[in-house]
This record gives structure tokens, sequence and C-alpha cells, in this order.
């Protein structure tokens, strides 16, 4: 994956895509009882209460990519859903391991398609490469109505950015430091649906919560995750529940609490931002 990016075609056959985009009808109506499903750009940690969705995270054409990618034991932390139905604003450029952090950089992400994912409803745009250098670039305040967030990355020339177009049912996957971003669905009808899950590998901490108390700050471990190839090696910690599907604040681009309970104004993880 010199490009930091590769494209899995046919990940959900016909039968597979009828029931994931059933099922994310009845999320977003499980979610937000009583809202258009046109109004929501983006539900987080989707696979909390949906097996199926679960089922489609370890979807082996995916595992197998990911094990080629990251090694053989991986877990997964986080899925959104969106929905990005027409006028739906995108992401200014944004690399994903910048809200969530991994101690090895092995962070990568699973974005399958629902719909197809054109340049009129927006789609992805990658800039290939840009994760070659391991760099986090600074981020800047910015309120271009385009982008759901006031943030975007910046330092960098975005000149070779191209457009990754996918047909409803495939999979890009890449790398936590790509540089990436989204334009609006400026399409005259239709959704942009898409299933993004956060994977990593599960020989690393992941340190996505601040500290609390006498925490050390390298031993930081988030443990709300699921394996999902090989094995744990801190299984030896249990799981926690901490987060809960949730529909994304509009110009919050995701940061947004996830606590079930507790502190969550102080012990928040920051996902990535509208895809």
């Amino acid at each position: 994956m010199d490009q930091g990016y590769m494209v899995v075609p046919d990940v959900l056959d016909a039968d597979l895509l009828e029931r994931v985009l059933a099922e994310t009808t009845a999320i977003c109506q499980d979610v937000m009882p009583g809202t258009a499903l046109r109004d929501i750009l983006c539900i987080h940690f989707p696979h909390k209460v949906s097996e199926l969705f679960r089922q489609v995270a370890r979807h082996p054409a995916v595992v197998s990519a990911l094990t080629s990618m990251i090694g053989p034991d991986v877990k997964m932390m986080q899925s959104m859903l969106f929905i990005k139905s027409e006028g739906k604003p995108g992401q200014a450029w944004h690399q994903d391991e910048a809200h969530i952090p991994t101690r090895d950089r092995s962070l990568t992400a699973a974005w399958i398609a629902l719909d197809n994912a054109t340049v009129d409803n927006g789609c992805l745009w990658v800039l290939p490469g840009s994760h070659r250098s391991g760099v986090l670039y600074p981020v800047r305040d910015q309120e271009d109505v385009r982008f759901d967030c006031t943030m975007e990355a910046y330092g960098f020339t975005d000149d070779d950015a191209i457009p990754v177009e996918l047909p409803a049912g495939s999979a890009l996957i890449f790398n936590g430091y790509l540089l990436h971003r989204s334009l609006p669905n400026n399409g005259r009808a239709g959704m942009r649906r898409a299933l993004v899950n956060h994977y990593m590998s599960a020989s690393s901490l992941l340190p996505w919560f601040p500290p609390s108390g006498d925490e050390a700050m390298g031993m930081l471990d988030h443990r709300d995750i699921e394996l999902i190839a090989g094995k744990d090696p801190y299984a030896y910690k249990g799981t926690a529940d901490l987060t809960y599907p949730h529909v994304r604040p509009e110009r919050q681009g995701g940061c947004a609490p996830v606590m079930q309970n507790g502190d969550a104004s102080s012990r928040t993880p920051h996902g990535p931002r509208a895809q």
C-alpha cells in the first residue's frame, strides 16, 4: 500500500448490501426517533446496537486487507455511519491518527460505500503518499461552509489530490496518516451512505482518553474495543462499555462526548471528523 490506500471491490454482495441499507435506516430511527433520515449526517458507534454491523466489521475481505497491513492481531475502536444526503457538508483535509492516537502508528480505516460514491455526491479525496513521512500536520480554524468541522490540517500542497469514486459495496482501506477530505453532496438526488470502521494493532495501547488521577501517560489504554483478528495481548485487562451511538452535532465534526456516564467533559475521545 505504497500510496497509503487500497480499494477492495465487492466487499458487500447485493444481498448483504440490501441488509446493511435496511439496518442503516433502522439504526437512524432507533438513535434519533422522529428525525428524517436525510437530516442526519453521521451516527457514531452504530456497531454498539447492531450485530450485523459487527459482522461487517469482521468481513473476511476487510480482515484480509487489515492483517496484511497491520499484522495478525487487529482490534476495532470506532464505527461511523454516514448518511450525507443532498446538500450535506464534507470534511476539510485531516488525518485520522491526529484524532485516534495509536502507539505504533497502526490506525487504519475501512470506508465501505453503501451507495455509489462519486465526485458529485461527495466521495473521499486522498493525497497519495502523504502518510509516508509519519508527520501529523498542524491544524487551524476554518469557516468554509462546505465542511462540517471548523478545523483543517495545513502545511502541505494538495495539487496531487485525487477523488476515489467507489461503487456501492466496495471499500477503501487507508492509513491513519493519509491526508484525506470530502466535499459536499452536490448531487441532485440521493444519499451518499457509508459505513466507516477504525482499526489498529491489538498489540498497541490506545491512549484515546486524557489521563485521570495518577495514570501514567505511557500506560493509557482505551478498552472499549472489539477484537477483530488474532489475539489481544492485553486481554487480561478486560474490555469496557464506554461509548454509545449518537448523532453527530452539526459543526462539531465528531468532537462530541461519547461517555455513557462519568466525567464526559474531561474524558472524551474525539473521533475522526466527517468523511
